[in-house]
């Protein structure tokens, strides 16, 4: 850093303060006093003569003066403005910060007029917002003429940023009634991701950490041999709790589920953590410390991957260090009374959370981070506890003891309903459990439509935990099975040996159902701790088949190891990542056919696997018909093919909500690699989110597809879907689509045709004062993809 950026000593009491004004907003009882904090703080931190607050009302298109410090307090309530009008208008309508040093004098007539106050010429205005909305505008106004600096806007922005939770959570909860008009703000409900499928109802019970890893500074040690004591001491009680939380599941999970508590046992006993942190000590520091740096240092390179299904296996090393954490500092991280009926909240949830919790009384989960794809996710499917993850900056210290509602299917949470909306969820909770009993007779099924089309359904795995469930509901086989995982759980290259055992367990725990092993998908957004790659675009980068096709050692090695697994068996198909082209297969095949020989050779009777591969690249879909000649199968990616289309990083927050994949340049990429295949008479298939959610599916069923992956806990509510509606008709919906040019179009007919044929039900809409949940939203103009699976989790994988 130069010099001259150095913050000043003015500047360091600005950041000061504005530390202490965010954790007393933090700690505020309600959001009334959380506003006049602000507002109040904030006049005397910046030196303005007023500061405001405006709430936006969607269903009356106004922003609202909710709290201020300056003004008379009789504008609370009365001064607004519509959308689009005034310097608050514009601000709402950009969600760009507006600083003017002095205002013109027709934009602020109409302030004069209504605050009854003198005129104000210095203006900085910013928005605030959550997840994308415009949920309000936060100013600041000076009498004198004054041009606000960046650190002004910094400074604001922060705020907001800090206020756009807050105020999510306080509309979700009703805690924003009064403040903006005397008949109160409609109640409505917390957004985040669905992890678990399914509605409950209960006492929300928060997970409170007895110390934060992260915040645990550096030390040195008094004692370094006691300091390594009381380590080995605390992994060890860790360990213990663990075997114990197995032992307990016996009977309620599978085998291949309890697993995961042997990773995590694997985990502690490994060097990488105990070793690791025992000589930080000795490299003088106390065991807090040594562990952070040691969890730090391993979780690193899973943070920063894109993928968020591998991104999750650091989220689990970072949820051990947390209980040997609590373990060396004295807490249990327990609740404390529970009431009957839990809803199990955290900011990181995690499987030993989980397995600390009572059971018998947990109905639900919540947690601020992760995904569908995290163990906490896996785990609560495997038990049918509905989960909602991803939530985000919500003050989740609030729903503590307070009533809410999991909407695992949708992915959002209700605090504090109301006796309407009770009786709804109620209503709902009985009709979920009459589904479930009525999805469980379709395990057995064809997945067939009514005029006898029929369509096979895979799954997405990676983990051998995935396959009791997987195979609980009928699945066809695995359609993805992720290798990557393997290599990630090394810290080094995976041995021949190493992979083919991984891989033969795999191969025969669902034989002979088949299994669609995707070669290695690392590099670029993906590294490998011991590959590390640094590039300015690494999703344009050293990934995928590019990588292993520079390393043709790596590749025949998987190669080896994945067809001497596959012997006896013949239930391996090879799907190859990210191919560009035909010279990039070409390559490959080559290298196929070099490693079936060898092993030919060696007197090993390894037969050569069907082979395919995934479309997720743009350039492939234009040679759709000159690869088909080449390999025997296709399996669509839909969610990395619409990012590379649209050109939208689905990891990006800022964008990611643009990436749509009923936009109309991603179905007609759909419709050509279809054609191509039909033509060259081979099979493809889709995997992702579109082909997860029951409206999804049947647009692709209508454009082609007879073979769609998806996860096991999607799979059922994707078969009935199947088997309710006409392949003739799905067909014709599809053409339609085909003619539409927006998403929202698409959208509206594929809801429409779920109405049509009494799927409803698939879509677990919860209702409200006689309204679906679905309808709220589009009285906001906030519409969601049919199921919620398609526009939530952007972020899965392929």
């Amino acid at each position: 850093m130069d010099m001259h950026d150095r913050p000043t000593g003015g500047e360091h009491s600005k950041l000061a303060s504005l530390a202490r004004l965010i954790r007393e907003v933090d700690s505020a009882p309600d959001m009334e006093t959380a506003l006049r904090v602000v507002v109040e703080r904030t006049r005397v931190l910046m030196a303005v003569d007023a500061c405001s607050i405006y709430f936006t009302e969607h269903e009356r298109r106004r922003h609202v003066v909710v709290a201020t410090a300056g003004l008379a307090p009789t504008v609370v309530g009365q001064v607004q403005f519509g959308f689009g009008k005034g310097l608050i208008g514009r601000v709402a309508e950009s969600a760009l910060p507006i600083n003017l040093e002095h205002v013109p004098e027709a934009p602020h007539q109409e302030f004069v007029r209504q605050s009854g106050s003198g005129p104000f010429h210095g203006f900085l205005g910013v928005p605030i917002t959550h997840r994308g909305e415009v949920l309000g505008v936060l100013v600041v106004r000076q009498r004198v003429v004054r041009r606000f600096d960046d650190a002004d806007t910094a400074i604001l922005t922060t705020l907001a940023v800090q206020l756009g939770g807050a105020i999510a959570y306080a509309r979700a909860s009703g805690d924003l009634c009064g403040l903006c008009r005397p008949d109160g703000a409609e109640r409505g409900w917390i957004e985040g991701l669905p992890g678990a499928p399914g509605i409950a109802m209960g006492t929300g019970v928060v997970v409170f950490s007895s110390t934060d890893l992260a915040a645990v500074p550096n030390r040195k040690p008094e004692d370094p041999r006691m300091e390594e004591q009381h380590l080995r001491q605390a992994v060890t009680r860790v360990q213990e709790e663990i075997r114990q939380l197995s032992a307990d599941l016996d009977g309620t999970l599978s085998a291949a589920d309890r697993a995961l508590f042997d990773a995590y046992a694997l985990i502690l006993d490994s060097p990488e953590i105990v070793e690791a942190t025992v000589a930080r000590i000795h490299q003088e520091n106390w065991a807090p410390g040594a562990l952070r740096q040691t969890i730090e240092g391993y979780t690193r390179h899973f943070d920063a991957m894109e993928d968020p299904y591998l991104r999750e296996r650091g989220a689990d090393i970072r949820g051990l260090g947390n209980r040997i954490l609590a373990h060396l500092r004295g807490g249990s991280g327990t609740t404390g009374d529970d009431p009957s009926s839990i809803i199990l909240i955290g900011h990181q949830l995690n499987a030993i959370d989980l397995g600390l919790a009572p059971r018998d009384r947990v109905r639900g989960l919540i947690s601020a981070e992760g995904s569908s794809l995290s163990h906490l996710s896996i785990l609560a499917r495997a038990l049918g506890i509905p989960a909602v993850v991803g939530i985000g900056r919500i003050p989740l210290e609030h729903l503590d003891g307070q009533e809410v509602v999991v909407d695992g299917n949708r992915g959002w949470v209700y605090p504090r309903p109301n006796p309407t909306l009770r009786q709804e969820i109620e209503r709902l909770i009985r009709e979920e459990w009459g589904l479930e009993s009525d999805l469980k007779t379709l395990r057995d099924l064809p997945a067939k439509t009514l005029d006898g089309m029929e369509v096979f359904l895979h799954t997405n795995v990676g983990l051998i935990a995935d396959v009791p469930l997987m195979m609980a509901v009928g699945s066809a086989g695995i359609g993805l099975f992720r290798s990557e995982l393997l290599f990630m759980r090394y810290d080094r290259f995976p041995s021949e040996q190493e992979q083919m055992k991984v891989y033969r367990q795999m191969l025969e725990a669902v034989a002979p159902l088949p299994v669609n092993l995707r070669t290695l998908d690392v590099g670029g957004d993906k590294p490998l701790p011991y590959l590390p790659l640094v590039e300015r675009n690494p999703m344009l980068g050293w990934r995928g088949i590019r990588l292993t096709l520079d390393h043709p050692e790596l590749f025949l090695t998987q190669l080896r190891a994945a067809l001497c697994a596959n012997v006896g068996l013949g239930n391996l198909r090879l799907l190859l990542p990210m191919v560009n082209g035909v010279a990039e297969v070409e390559e490959t095949l080559t290298l196929i056919d070099q490693a079936h020989h060898q092993l030919l050779e060696e007197g090993i009777a390894s037969s050569r696997p069907p082979v395919g591969l995934m479309i997720e690249v743009p350039s492939a879909v234009y040679q759709a018909e000159e690869l088909a000649r080449r390999v025997d199968f296709f399996s669509v990616g839909t969610n990395d093919l619409a990012q590379y289309l649209l050109a939208i990083d689905r990891g990006n927050l800022h964008v990611s909500q643009r990436l749509d994949p009923l936009h109309p340049a991603v179905l007609r990429a759909l419709w050509h690699v279809v054609d191509a295949s039909r033509q060259a008479g081979k099979p493809v298939a889709v995997c992702g989110e579109m082909a997860g959610d029951p409206a999804g599916a049947l647009l692709l069923l209508g454009l082609g597809f007879r073979h769609l992956s998806v996860s096991a806990a999607v799979l059922p509510r994707v078969k009935w879907a199947i088997r309710s509606v006409d392949f003739s008709h799905m067909a014709s919906l599809a053409r339609q689509a085909l003619t539409l040019e927006k998403p929202e179009a698409i959208r509206r007919l594929l809801e429409q045709t779920l109405k049509d044929a009494g799927l409803d039900r698939l879509g677990g809409a919860v209702s409200e004062n006689g309204k679906t949940v679905r309808e709220a939203r589009a009285a906001t103009g906030t519409q969601r993809y049919p199921g919620s699976t398609a526009k939530k989790e952007q972020r899965g994988h392929d």
